[in-house]
């Protein structure tokens, strides 16, 4: 059987969910980040032959890779990344019902185990996205920040206990989340720790972050698609990520 073959029997009716966001000035973003600006460099209503636009925006920005070396002297930037990975398999692991009632919630070993018993084992080299439906809060800097009245944020992020299970005993490429970082944001605001994001990229694994509709995706079957630009020593850029099943 040709890929051909596979495409016309498997892929050509085929679902696809976008899990990207678009990207645009005043969108939710990481605090210390400049905002985006967009200009029309050639415009066909001004009666130039083409419409060109001109964008300015930091690599950490809308739904976006992060490569070791976003973190990491020394790491895999995003040329140096492997392009067979930019489609894997792809787990879903869904704490959306615990996150609705507590947004600092984190997904534990049970979490992963509850989701094995069902699915099987997690497939080596798969890409494992984490469900919070925090990205129903977009495009609301506020509502994604979640912050209290002392300026703490209170989102959902990874723990080390799930990640070092998924790197190191089960072997997945990359991970995936929607929020705006790996790292809670207990952690990342009150204690201004990305001690998680450090330690996904330091196994050198990347990372895409403010996934989107991954309540539109089956918890496992399905495969990641996703793709970014390579400039040249880039350490992150804007990517569009699709789920196929």
């Amino acid at each position: 059987m040709t890929l051909w073959d596979l495409y016309n029997q498997h892929f050509k009716n085929a679902t696809f969910v976008d899990l990207t966001h678009e990207f645009f000035p005043g969108q939710p973003k990481f605090p210390a980040l400049p905002d985006q600006t967009m200009s029309t460099f050639l415009s066909l209503e001004r009666g130039d032959l083409f419409e060109i636009t001109q964008y300015g925006f930091v690599g950490q920005w809308g739904t976006h890779v992060d490569p070791p070396g976003h973190m990491h002297k020394g790491g895999r930037k995003l040329a140096q990344l492997e392009v067979r990975d930019m489609l894997l398999p792809l787990c879903v692991l869904d704490v959306s019902s615990q996150v609705a009632s507590n947004p600092d919630y984190c997904p534990t070993l049970e979490d992963v185990h509850s989701w094995e018993s069902e699915h099987g084992p997690i497939p080596a080299g798969s890409f494992m996205a984490l469900r919070t439906d925090w990205s129903r809060r977009w495009p609301s800097p506020e509502a994604m920040s979640n912050a209290d009245s002392s300026g703490t944020a209170h989102f959902p992020g990874w723990s080390l206990e799930v990640l070092q299970l998924l790197l190191e005993e089960r072997g997945v490429t990359a991970v995936g989340h929607e929020t705006t970082d790996t790292d809670g944001g207990i952690a990342t605001t009150l204690r201004g720790s990305w001690a998680l994001e450090s330690y996904i990229l330091g196994r050198d694994a990347w990372q895409l972050e403010l996934l989107t509709n991954l309540d539109q995706v089956p918890q496992a079957g399905a495969l990641l698609m996703a793709s970014w630009p390579k400039p040249q020593g880039g350490s992150g850029f804007p990517a569009r990520a699709v789920a196929i099943f």
